[in-house]
Order: structure tokens, then C-alpha cells, then sequence
């Protein structure tokens, strides 16, 4: 294990359930793999533009003139898509906002699931080109949606697993902080993530 990289979407700081767990998870592998660079991407601290014009030109151009004239547009995405390249792990934590991931989160996608960087596209179909990692995700969440009658409504956890597959990372595992608003659950919810971390296959 080289490096793990953990992406952060909640701006509730110590409140968020989410980075509690995700500081638990950090523990958990700073002890079993000491020697691997951990590299944090906070966007809620340093938050990231949604795509513009010049970088959705310069992402999508396969004109090496105009790519050359654009590359100042895509310094970012090449950096933050550089960043998951080289993680042999990846965390991504995440509440869910109205059934769905924060815009956060949602820039950070767009920015790293690139064709030619992350996936490229084959006359077999799409192949991911971020093979061989592991991914994490730790999700906080008001009501409980990993079953139930409100399972259905979950589009966080199967969205993330369908776009890191998309990008070729396939050995996802997923611990939560379910019932965060309701009074019954909420008292229960870290600790029972937290007992989830522990039992994480890493």
C-alpha cells in the first residue's frame, strides 16, 4: 500500500457523521499500513469549480493543437485525476442530500472520470482504467436506506459504486451512519459504524 486518498463532501466539520467515521477508518489503516501517504481532499475547505465551458472543451478536444492551446484549463483535473491514479485505496465519504450525493462531491466526480485518464472507450465498450485499487465508503444519512421501505430512494450508494466500476474499481466496501434524524437510531448510528469499520476486509 502506497497511498490512500480520502475525499471529504461534508461541510458540517465535528458535527458530521461522516467524517467521523472516515477518522476512524484513517486510524485503522495508518496502523496497518504505516508506510502508506495518506492524501486528504477536503472540498469542503477547498472547494472545486463544477466544470466550465474551457475545461469541458479541453477534457473532451482530441485536437493535440487546441489541446495544447487548453492544458492551462485542465491543470486541476489533471492533478485531482493524478491524485486517484496513484492511490492504491480510495475513501470517499459522503452524506446524502435530498436522496442524493452533495454538488461537492458531484465536481470531484466530473473531474476525475475522464476518457483516456480513467476509462477509455473500446469497440468492446467502456473499460475502466483504474483497475487493481479498492474503494471505501463511508455514508451518513437522516433516515435508513440500506433496507426497508426507503431503500429504494438511496441513489448515493449505488451511483458511487456504479461510476467507481464504470472507472474499473470494482472491490468496494461500504460502512454508514444510518437514522442521523431520528431520535431512536441517531444515539446508535456512529457507534454502529464504527463497529463497522472494524469489520472492514482491509
Amino acid at each position: 500500500m502506497n497511498q490512500i486518498l480520502i475525499v471529504e463532501s461534508s461541510p458540517r466539520g465535528a458535527e458530521s457523521a461522516s467524517r467521523q467515521l472516515t477518522r476512524k477508518v484513517r486510524e485503522r489503516l495508518e496502523v496497518q499500513y504505516p508506510e502508506a501517504k495518506v492524501v486528504v481532499r477536503d472540498l469542503a475547505k477547498d472547494r472545486l469549480p463544477h466544470l466550465d465551458q474551457a475545461t469541458v472543451k479541453a477534457i473532451s478536444t482530441r485536437d493535440p493543437v487546441e489541446a495544447e492551446s487548453l492544458k492551462d484549463a485542465l491543470h486541476l483535473s489533471d492533478q485531482l485525476t493524478e491524485e486517484l491514479l496513484s492511490s492504491d485505496l480510495l475513501v470517499i465519504a459522503s452524506p446524502m442530500w435530498n436522496f442524493g450525493i452533495p454538488s461537492l462531491l458531484k465536481a470531484w466526480i466530473d473531474h476525475v472520470v475522464r476518457a483516456g485518464k480513467t476509462f477509455n472507450y473500446t469497440g468492446a465498450g467502456v473499460e475502466g482504467l483504474a483497475k487493481g485499487k479498492r474503494a471505501i465508503l463511508v455514508l451518513a444519512s437522516g433516515g435508513v436506506f440500506s433496507e426497508g421501505p426507503w431503500k429504494p430512494w438511496d441513489t448515493v450508494e449505488p451511483y458511487l459504486r456504479q461510476i467507481l466500476g464504470f472507472i474499473g474499481i470494482n472491490d468496494v466496501q461500504t460502512i454508514r451512519a444510518e437514522g442521523m434524524n431520528m431520535p431512536t437510531l441517531a444515539i446508535h448510528a456512529v457507534p454502529n459504524g464504527e463497529k463497522a469499520v472494524e469489520a472492514l476486509a482491509i
